[in-house]
């Protein structure tokens, strides 16, 4: 009962989403097979200064689905060590839902019919509000183009000519990155367009902008 109302938020924001996808996309980096000693320590030291960072924040757009359900919207990301706090909003419809959790705190999610739900699991907590399947858990990781440490060894992991991330295959997902934002002002590159595919469950991201968070 209480499905309906975030499932017409991302339907009300399709069109915002879809007209930006539509634009000229930068070329796709292939994955190679060999990656340079030089590239291969750049993207060890990239790492390292991002796990080394405990508050970071990222504004974006996101489009889920899960099967023939689906919408999109503007994505707000929160991180202080483990903790987040994530809002998405529908700017033609003025909705909106936050989600928040992590560092040993249970999932809330407001702003759905019926008022606040709570409970252990972030992924299973929004798997029951809305249908739809999104790896809240690794996200923190795989959204900077890291190997999420919680979930064990990666099946898979390429890389572009210039040692970044090209494909990650984790947990059942595979995460595949399609362009970066190149490292600027002491930040390391990170990524600008992401998708995650688990089965019929699919997660694209559009970074519009990267941010230090609240520390």
């Amino acid at each position: 009962m209480w499905r309906a109302p975030l499932v017409l938020l991302m339907v009300g924001a399709l069109g915002a989403c879809t007209s930006v996808s539509t634009k000229q996309k930068a070329p796709v980096a292939a994955e190679v097979e060999r990656v340079s000693e030089q590239a291969q320590a750049a993207e060890q030291v990239r790492q390292a200064a991002l796990r080394a960072q405990p508050a970071w924040s990222f504004q974006g757009r996101v489009a889920i689905s899960k099967g023939r359900s689906g919408g999109s919207g503007r994505i707000d990301w929160q991180q202080r060590n483990e903790s987040y706090q994530v809002s998405l909003s529908a700017p033609v419809t003025r909705q909106s839902w936050q989600l928040s959790g992590g560092g040993g705190q249970q999932a809330r999610l407001d702003g759905v019919e019926g008022g606040p739900r709570g409970g252990d699991d972030a992924r299973e907590l929004l798997l029951q509000a809305t249908g739809w399947e999104i790896p809240v858990d690794q996200l923190p990781d795989w959204v900077r183009g890291l190997p999420a440490q919680m979930a064990g060894v990666p099946d898979h992991q390429g890389f572009d000519g210039e040692g970044r991330p090209r494909v990650l295959r984790q947990q059942g997902w595979q995460v595949d990155y399609l362009d970066w934002y190149p490292a600027q002002d002491g930040r390391p590159s990170l990524p600008r367009r992401i998708e995650a595919v688990n089965g019929d469950a699919k997660v694209r991201l559009i970074v519009d902008e990267w941010g230090a968070g609240e520390q």
